[in-house]
């Protein structure tokens, strides 16, 4: 992965007059897994640097353009050759705009400083351009990020998605708290907004009364002059954070008495890392440095004085907050490059499906949306989703399961009616949590195409595919709906399965293809074909599936050639479950009673279509029931006369069924191949393969005998 890093103009990258904006970027670089391939660049004057990674940009001065302007053109220039899969924008956002046509979203913004005080990032247009316009923005502090989305509306919706709060970081060693010496020391500015006044009179008070402590202050400020002097005071001026770090070694209080709202506060976090005890004000970021600092409100002089006189005087106190801020420092180099790096890796994925094969067994991490119906408790537990899922388990891959519906059910509320954007925000953050490969989609119907678009935004090799099971012929039921369902999201998709032959659709959908309906190993126990069963013919409606039971006034076309197909037929023994008043039969009960069949019809609403049946079929068959299905659905392009039997119309139907009842032989033959079969060829395992083989354009070692 490559890697651009693009700093402030005139910011010092250099060992001695590094600003905190050059001492982060390099202390993370130096720790990153991306370090080799990570390219700092800047302009400054030092001819020391903090990096062999850091190139000076060195500009072509022009007397009619900006500095700005001149400096992005030069960075713009070294990039007309060179191929980034990301640019990082640190502390600058008006220079997003001046790089986004070049760089498209491959772009990362961190602020160091609060948003509304910088150019580009001011008005509430400009921060909603950013918004749009970079991949992820990256604030230093809670407080930098709340200050970004001042005055912007409530409506951003997943533009909100794109920041992150992430901390800046300093190195921690092991400290030997015998060897802390009696100082106090203030890092910074030494003007008001760093509170340097307050500092100075208090410490004069504290030396005065304590004669066997002193005082450090490092820093400088060539505009405001604030004078204090004392014996025991030492003004350092300016120093390099190599000597800040190894002077708090032996500090025991550091004050960071800051007026202004400091965005983060890197001084009180190094005093943190290096078991100092720390007094704060309540500005800016400063609260979020350190869980165990000593706050001070009011800020002034005189409460300063009474904190410090306190810690200096209850020397055990003073020991147990030096260890509280010290074993409470979690953000070192490591651990804040870490996230910055997932960020990254969340970004651009290094694998390249394209050349992918399965004989390399890779891992995928795929993302499975659709109705798990865990809200029935196992009612609908024998679903096409749990099938598919135990497929891609079975080929090896990490699978994460969103219950779409499930979700949607729990979180209906005033403010979110029907649910969805709780949704939306459960798999953006499952997404997040889990970066997965690969999206598949079940009748994800709430799943919007926003989201999707976001998540394809930030992940550009992320593959998402949709599976989809009800009938679409043009005389079936619901034909205009379901097609708009399976076009909706049409755009974001990498490939669409479909339970009935894509070609019916005349074209209307790309990369489209047949799928089965897969049977299961674990879900397909049964070998009828073993038994002498106490009914003839099963057969099974799904109606009033999310209600258990059967719905007054529910009419299925079905029922009028069961009907007549039943009393054409007195010597055959049916068992019908979801019409003339039967209620339906889910789970365990539903395998209870197809055990006492022989033989199974397997009938699908509306008219027969090519390839399109319910998932009623591999139940029937995976279950050793000899299955009967009309002709017209054209399976036996892959399912031959010895595996299932086909029928004409209700006539021919009439005659095979008595026939096969009588043949007790040849009946239990073909229920047997036909199992075998369907098991063998037409299981999850395979289909789960085929839909991944096609959604991320790989080879695979199998055949699927229904893909031509």
């Amino acid at each position: 992965m490559k890697i651009s890093i693009l700093l402030p103009y005139k910011e010092n990258f250099a060992p001695n007059d590094a600003g905190a904006v050059s001492l982060f970027v390099n202390d993370i670089t130096n720790v990153s897994i991306f370090k080799k391939t990570t390219f700092i660049f800047g302009n400054t004057n030092s001819k020391k640097k903090l990096s062999k990674n850091y190139i000076n940009l060195e500009l072509n001065k022009k007397i009619f353009q900006s500095t700005s302007k001149n400096y992005i053109k030069t960075f713009l220039d070294y990039h007309k050759n060179i191929v980034v899969d990301l640019v990082e924008v640190h502390n600058r956002p008006n220079y997003i705009n001046l790089i986004k046509h070049k760089f498209s979203n491959k772009i990362i913004l961190y602020f160091h400083n609060d948003p509304l005080t910088m150019n580009g990032s001011k008005d509430i247009k400009q921060r909603i351009d950013l918004l749009n316009n970079v991949h992820k923005i990256i604030f230093n502090s809670e407080w930098s990020k709340k200050r970004f989305f001042i005055n912007l509306p409530n409506n951003l919706g997943l533009l909100s998605q794109k920041t992150f709060v992430c901390y800046q970081s300093s190195s921690k060693i092991k400290i030997n708290f015998n060897k802390k010496k009696n100082i106090i020391s203030f890092v910074g500015k030494l003007n008001r907004a760093k509170g340097y006044d307050l500092f100075g009179e208090t410490i004069l008070k504290i030396l005065n009364k304590h004669k066997d402590w002193s005082a450090k202050v490092i820093g400088d400020e060539p505009r405001e002059k604030l004078i204090y002097k004392h014996k025991n005071l030492k003004i350092l001026g300016f120093k390099s954070n190599k000597y800040i770090l190894k002077q708090l070694e032996q500090i025991s209080i550091s004050v960071v008495c800051s007026r202004w709202d400091e965005p983060f506060g890197r001084t009180s976090l190094e005093a943190a890392s290096r078991g100092v005890a720390v007094i704060i004000s309540d500005k800016g970021g400063l609260p979020e440095t350190t869980r165990d600092a000593l706050i001070l409100k009011p800020l002034n002089s005189t409460n300063l004085f009474n904190i410090i006189d306190k810690l200096i005087l209850d020397k055990k106190r003073l020991l147990v907050l030096q260890k509280k801020n010290y074993a409470g420092f979690i953000l070192t180099h490591k651990y804040v490059a870490n996230i910055i790096d997932s960020i990254r890796k969340s970004f651009v994925l290094k694998r390249k499906f394209n050349i992918f094969n399965i004989k390399k067994n890779v891992i995928l991490k795929i993302l499975h949306i659709t109705n798990f119906n865990q809200r029935f408790n196992g009612r609908l537990h024998y679903n096409t989703g749990r099938r598919l899922n135990n497929g891609f388990i079975r080929l090896g891959h990490n699978v994460l399961t969103v219950s779409d519906r499930d979700i949607i059910n729990k979180s209906k509320n005033i403010t979110d009616y029907n649910g969805k954007r709780a949704l939306q925000s459960s798999i953006l953050e499952a997404h997040q949590n889990f970066n997965a490969d690969c999206i598949i989609l079940g009748h994800a119907d709430s799943v919007t195409n926003e989201t999707l678009d976001y998540l394809k935004n930030i992940n550009k090799n992320l593959k998402i595919c949709q599976w989809f099971l009800d009938p679409l012929g043009v005389h079936g039921p619901d034909y205009l709906k379901n097609l708009a369902r399976i076009e909706h999201k049409q755009k974001n998709l990498d490939a669409t399965f479909l339970t009935t032959d894509p070609t019916v659709l005349k074209g209307s959908m790309n990369n489209s293809y047949f799928i089965p309906n897969p049977c299961d190993k674990s879900f397909e126990t049964l070998k009828n074909y073993e038994n002498d069963n106490l009914n003839d013919v099963f057969f099974a409606m799904s109606h009033g599936v999310h209600r258990g039971g059967l719905k007054k006034g529910k009419y299925d076309d079905r029922e009028i050639f069961i009907n007549k197909l039943i009393k054409r037929n007195n010597q055959i023994k049916f068992d019908l479950y979801g019409m003339n008043n039967v209620q339906p039969i889910w789970g365990d009960n539903f395998i209870n009673k197809v055990s006492s069949s022989s033989m199974g019809l397997n009938l699908s609403r509306g008219k027969p279509i090519k390839y399109y049946s319910s998932d009623r079929i591999a139940q029937l068959m995976g279950n050793g029931l000899l299955t009967f299905v009309d002709k017209k659905t054209c399976f036996s392009d892959f399912l031959s006369n010895d595996k299932i039997i086909y029928y004409d119309d209700i006539n021919d139907l009439s005659y095979k069924l008595n026939k096969y009842k009588r043949d007790h032989k040849e009946r239990k033959r073909i229920a047997k191949n036909g199992k075998e079969f369907y098991l063998k060829e037409l299981n999850s395992t395979l289909v789960a393969d085929f839909i991944l083989s096609k959604t991320l354009d790989y080879k695979s070692k199998n055949k699927f005998i229904w893909s031509k």
